[in-house]
């Protein structure tokens, strides 16, 4: 039968409520009480109850984190970089994959509200601000994650992905290249919208120079080889000369279908960069030109905003944090 937090008092010669304030006021007990409690903790292999805790409190220690894909590393960086902000409030993040489907984010969202987690991160699918206002209404702070919603009040935590676009755009363009393509995904993915609007606007700078769009069901490996294939089945001469990816694992893709299994010459024949700047960008049979986001920095500035809106709601620190975005380049566009 598990230890209980009368046995653990009777064992340490404390009552109930001393117990109770060790874990979880410490600071309130002195030193050598301390110790014994958790001394008894210890030999009685006492395990709080966590969830009756929560309904005592309202509240639990947890915070839920719903990303776009969790299959892609770039969001595996940004899980890492909340999980070790968190861990310094000694709080945890539950992760949800939304997988690209609305229908599942909201599933996570309402699972969350369930845990009553401290608050809720996310790289929303949609700009659905009604749904993402009834969780903060109910009690858990919402802060966008990678995103910004315009005018919608939430706290959020992103890349200037309109800028990264441009940067993009404009190092095809630099290097000469005129007729570029966009391998995207659903542009219902605002990050995806961005990113081909600072494109555009570097291709509508340089004469002659043009942009073709190409809008593919999910951001993956296999949808950007399946992207590259079909566009080689086109003319040589109607091919593009440059890919921009919207992100990395698109290019992975679309690597693996030109230098591996079409012998496309990368970049003499076609240019190609991606977005993101994942670990494995650097490592791929062409090492990937690619945009950079602080993946990391992004989770953990996301956590931190939480903690500082947990602490003072609509409070005076800051809101919105942007970064910008950092051009790395590569043998996939300079040979």
């Amino acid at each position: 039968m598990a230890a209980s937090i009368r046995d653990v008092a009777a064992a340490a010669s404390v009552s109930v409520g001393t117990v109770s304030n060790v874990l979880n006021r410490p600071a309130k007990v002195a030193p050598e009480t301390v110790a014994r409690v958790l001394a008894a903790i210890a030999d009685l292999g006492f395990v709080r109850n966590d969830a009756a805790r929560q309904l005592r409190v309202g509240r639990s220690r947890s915070i839920g984190l719903v990303v776009l894909d969790a299959g892609n590393p770039f969001f595996a960086d940004v899980a890492r970089g909340a999980e070790n902000r968190a861990d310094e409030a000694d709080m945890a993040v539950l992760l949800g994959n939304a997988d690209e489907d609305p229908s599942r984010e909201a599933r996570y969202l309402d699972l969350f509200l369930e845990q009553r987690v401290n608050g809720v991160l996310i790289t929303p699918t949609t700009d659905d601000v009604p749904r993402l206002k009834r969780v903060q209404d109910a009690g858990s702070p919402v802060i966008l994650v990678d995103r910004e919603i315009e005018g919608s009040g939430f706290c959020s935590v992103a890349v200037d992905d309109v800028e990264g676009g441009h940067l993009a755009a404009s190092h095809l363009l630099a290097a000469g290249r005129r007729r570029l393509m966009f391998l995207g995904g659903p542009q219902s993915i605002r990050q995806v919208a961005d990113r081909l609007e600072g494109a555009r606007r570097a291709v509508d700078a340089v004469a002659g120079a043009t942009l073709e769009t190409v809008e593919m069901p999910a951001l993956s490996v296999l949808h950007g080889r399946a992207a590259a294939l079909a566009m080689l089945e086109k003319p040589a001469g109607r091919r593009p000369d440059a890919i921009f990816a919207a992100n990395d694992l698109l290019a992975v893709g679309a690597i693996q279908a030109l230098a591996i299994m079409s012998g496309v010459r990368i970049p003499d024949d076609i240019a190609l960069i991606g977005y993101d700047d994942i670990d494995f960008a650097a490592a791929t049979v062409v090492p990937l030109s690619s945009i950079r986001q602080p993946a990391s920095l992004i989770g953990y500035t996301a956590v931190d905003l939480l903690l500082k809106e947990l602490a003072e709601p609509g409070g005076a620190h800051e809101r919105n944090v942007r970064f910008r975005p950092e051009l790395v380049v590569r043998e996939s566009t300079t040979g």
